[in-house]
């Protein structure tokens, strides 16, 4: 896809999207929020796994990095959510930096061991620091306006959106997109083409974990609590499945699956305890009938579509 074609989608469905509020009432506007913040985290996960191929496990705790920072500047220090939003994202690029040149070098299961470990220890220190962030009570944090509104937080978390898909397709489409793809078929060869894998490797993993905390910090200004639920291996695994189930190495993929996932996890919720069951089950059918993703399903059928087309056309011709 151009540029140019690219804007033309991406514009007119903005605007689209921008009328919703209008049309929506306030569950189902909150369900489109949410929706757009798994949007902005599994598209971040995707930049790092679907293009480079490194598995990491810390990209929730990114995000609550993003939040508690903000949140805590807000609630300790009386500084502006917004300033506090933009700390926060700076912090969690800075963190997802060091983290990258520490372990990007090993790479494979080592990687996603030591993100395992990352997430989880952010997650103690979170839960056991209770007098900084008020542990598994979590910590209530001011909202991003005056007076609290949904529509206007719908705008906020669609410009957000927005803004992290055109940084990821700028990123794909440029050489430093042929990088990632270079060192996630074959890292030896792209070295040896002078490719620097291990620094192209730490610049998805910055950037991926910059938008991360973003992502975190406007959503927990949205919720008006912080929460360890934000940084946990649950919200990581749920962004993962809508990462893969959507089309991982796809882009509109994650957008895909952040939708579906959401909208799917709010009509099971009903079942009650069973929801969770209900949900991998859904998952495990979706892995085992489409491995690509619900964007290779599409892409299987259309090409099985336009087959007999060209039979027919070539045997006209013949």
């Amino acid at each position: 896809m151009t540029d140019k074609r690219f804007y033309q989608v991406l514009v007119p469905a903005v605007v689209l999207f921008g009328f919703l509020p209008f049309g929506l009432g306030s569950y189902h506007l909150h369900v489109v929020i949410v929706s757009l913040f798994y949007l902005m985290m599994a598209s971040s996960w995707n930049l790092l796994a679907g293009y480079t191929g490194q598995v990491s496990f810390a990209h929730a705790a990114f995000a609550g990095i993003g939040a508690y920072t903000s949140g805590i500047l807000a609630v300790r220090f009386g500084l502006n959510p917004w300033i506090g939003v933009v700390v926060g994202t700076m912090l969690a690029a800075l963190l997802g930096l060091a983290v990258g040149v520490l372990c990007l070098r090993m790479g494979g299961i080592y990687l996603s061991l030591t993100t395992l470990g990352f997430s989880e220890i952010l997650r103690i220190i979170i839960t056991n620091e209770y007098e900084v962030t008020r542990g598994t009570m979590g910590l209530q944090v001011p909202g991003l306006f005056a007076e609290y509104s949904k529509v206007g937080y719908f705008y906020v978390m669609l410009g957000a959106a927005v803004l992290t898909l055109i940084i990821i397709y700028r990123l794909i489409h440029s050489n430093i997109g042929l990088n990632f793809r270079a060192v996630q078929n074959d890292e030896r060869a792209a070295a040896s083409l002078g490719v620097d894998v291990v620094r192209v490797r730490v610049l998805a993993f910055t950037v991926s974990s910059a938008l991360a905390g973003m992502a975190g910090g406007l959503y927990g200004h949205y919720l008006l609590l912080i929460t360890p639920e934000i940084p946990s291996l649950d919200q990581q695994f749920l962004v993962l499945s809508m990462t893969v189930i959507g089309g991982m190495g796809s882009f509109p993929g994650p957008i895909i699956g952040a939708f579906s996932l959401e909208i799917l996890s709010e009509y099971i919720r009903a079942y009650g305890e069973y929801h969770v069951l209900v949900f991998g089950l859904i998952a495990l059918v979706a892995a085992r009938f489409a491995p690509n993703g619900l964007m290779g399903l599409a892409k299987d059928r259309l090409v099985r579509r336009r087959a007999p087309a060209k039979t027919v056309a070539a045997a006209a011709k013949s």
